[in-house]
């Protein structure tokens, strides 16, 4: 071969090693729209919607073989002990991966081909003097390298200004490209980041362009903890709710037992005649003088046995007597029997235990009695007669506990997230629905449909010991309707005005009896309020119940 052929071979070589390295430094250049073979790259479009959520259009390209993943906080440190808060939704993924956002963060899985993540930010417009700054990270938190980031911005109107920042998350270094761009857009590129590196971007405009809305928040410490945050807000409307909702079903089962006390009392027929004409007094429903009261009040009171007491004498199972001016005896003439209720069981033996046939009540003060009993066996008697579906005391006493139990926890959970700055106000609203339940234990105990209709026989009861009068009794029948109403008269405080409405009755009680008889009611109507509140205070020094005295 010549000389000659050998250097034009040559000249051809050097040509073309010069067109392959001014190829490849063409596609090195800054201008270049693709990303290196086997490299991750993001275009990201942010549109600023005229409500002040920023819309973002995220499309990702992840090469063969390759899965890439991204974690952005959406809590982001500010300075000056202040964080700023983002809110992230409508999260939606077109392609092979996954994203989701969570209170605390935005989180991308994608996987090797082209994906199109779309999602919604509140909190990214900010005022600042007369202008307004919208501020947004729309790439960071990658855990693979990004080879090549384009950004576009949309808003209602032209930006003033934009800022754009990339590297190390406090890094100040500006990105390789930004500008304003003509009408309403701007532009920005990023030629690589690494793992983890971010680009923060920010762009000016007009105030009241769109309504700011961005949020900021203690960045540590106890007001951080009690931050009004999205969680705790939740936790608020759940607890509102809640409230509401257990305030509806106490007046739904609270209001069946108003309309009985507030509502029109029809007919209560107290006084009956048998065959023969003579007439006595029936309870309605049957009820007993100490049910009376459990009844009424979902309480076992001292004048709940008091009454009981005076009944049993009235039935012929005590016999009471006034012993000088200043004290009482009460003696044993029947035994008690199956005819008795439970309660009134218990009552007999409170004041007359076995091998005792008469007490004073000056030695029953001394001696003290025990009504822990009564107070159980009153309770039990009036679920067995179908007025409550349950123990008034057990319901009350379950809830409290469960109110106090909840407060409990409400406060230990303050005191963990207030320490590890979580939301600590989620542990108050606890402790508030607690203070509320045990609060509102009082008013748990549901009458049955037939105790709230006995409630409304009561008041009825109550008008007849209210009105009625002797007249209204045939003489023969007189001592009888007086004695069995006594005891009722007593439970729901019309002693005083059915003594004085009998007083002048010429009558013997077969009950009671006294060192001196003046042939009708005008004494004991003077000194048998005195046995009453003698007795009261003898039961209510056994302290298990109410004294309403």
């Amino acid at each position: 071969m010549s000389a000659a052929v050998l250097r034009n071979w040559a000249a051809v070589a050097l040509c073309f090693v010069a067109l392959c390295s001014a190829a490849g430094a063409a596609v090195a250049q800054p201008g270049s729209t693709g990303a290196l073979p086997g490299s991750v790259a993001s275009e990201v479009r942010l549109k600023l919607e005229r409500d002040g959520a920023l819309s973002v259009t995220d499309v990702v390209t992840v090469p063969d073989g390759m899965t890439a993943q991204r974690v952005l906080p959406l809590r982001v440190a500010m300075g000056g002990d202040r964080d700023r808060l983002f809110q992230v939704t409508d999260v939606a993924v077109d392609g092979p991966g996954t994203a989701e956002a969570t209170e605390d963060e935005l989180r991308y899985t994608l996987r090797a081909g082209a994906s199109t993540v779309t999602y919604r930010v509140l909190g990214a417009v900010a005022e600042s003097g007369d202008v307004l700054e919208v501020r947004w990270r729309p790439v960071s938190g990658w855990d693979v390298p990004i080879d090549k980031v384009a950004l576009s911005v949309i808003a209602p109107e032209p930006p003033r200004s934009i800022t754009c920042l990339s590297g190390p998350p406090e890094s100040s270094a500006p990105c390789t490209g930004a500008e304003l761009g003509d009408g309403r857009g701007s532009r920005a590129t990023e030629l690589t980041l690494a793992p983890g590196e971010r680009i923060d971007l920010t762009f000016g405009l007009e105030g009241g362009v769109a309504p700011p809305n961005a949020v900021f928040a203690a960045s540590g410490g106890l007001a951080a903890a009690f931050a009004l945050t999205p969680s705790s807000i939740t936790g608020l409307v759940v607890l509102s709710l809640l409230l509401a909702g257990g305030a509806t079903l106490l007046w739904v089962l609270r209001g069946r037992d108003a309309r009985a006390l507030e509502g029109a009392v029809g007919p209560v027929e107290v006084l009956v005649a048998d065959a023969q004409g003579r007439v006595a007094f029936a309870s309605p429903d049957g009820v007993l003088p100490g049910q009376v009261g459990t009844v009424v009040d979902e309480h076992v009171d001292v004048v709940d046995v008091t009454a009981t007491a005076v009944d049993l004498a009235v039935r012929n199972y005590l016999w009471i007597e006034e012993v000088g001016d200043v004290d009482w005896r009460v003696v044993r003439r029947n035994p008690a029997d199956a005819a008795l209720s439970g309660y009134e069981r218990e009552v007999y033996r409170a004041l007359l235990p076995d091998g005792v046939d008469a007490v004073l009540l000056s030695e029953l003060r001394s001696r003290g009695v025990d009504l822990a009993a009564v107070r159980s066996e009153l309770y039990a008697d009036v679920v067995a007669r179908d007025w409550f579906a349950r123990r008034p005391d057990a319901e009350r006493t379950l809830w409290w506990w469960a109110g106090v139990g909840l407060a409990v926890l409400g406060a230990a959970l303050t005191a963990v997230f207030a320490l590890l700055g979580g939301p600590a106000l989620l542990g108050l609203v606890v402790v508030v629905a607690g203070g509320a339940l045990a609060w509102g234990s009082r008013w748990m105990p549901a009458r049955t449909s037939r105790g709230s209709a006995l409630l409304a026989q009561v008041r009825g009861l109550r008008g007849y010991l209210h009105a009625a009068g002797p007249s209204d009794v045939p003489e023969a029948d007189r001592q009888v309707v007086f004695s069995r109403s006594l005891p009722y008269a007593v439970v729901l405080g019309e002693t005083e005005r059915w003594l004085a409405a009998f007083a002048g009755t010429r009558t013997e009680l077969h009950w009671f009896g006294e060192e001196r008889r003046t042939g009708d009611l005008t004494r004991f109507a003077q000194r048998f309020p005195g046995f009453l509140r003698a007795l009261d205070g003898v039961l209510a020094q056994a302290g298990h119940l109410r004294s309403l005295g």
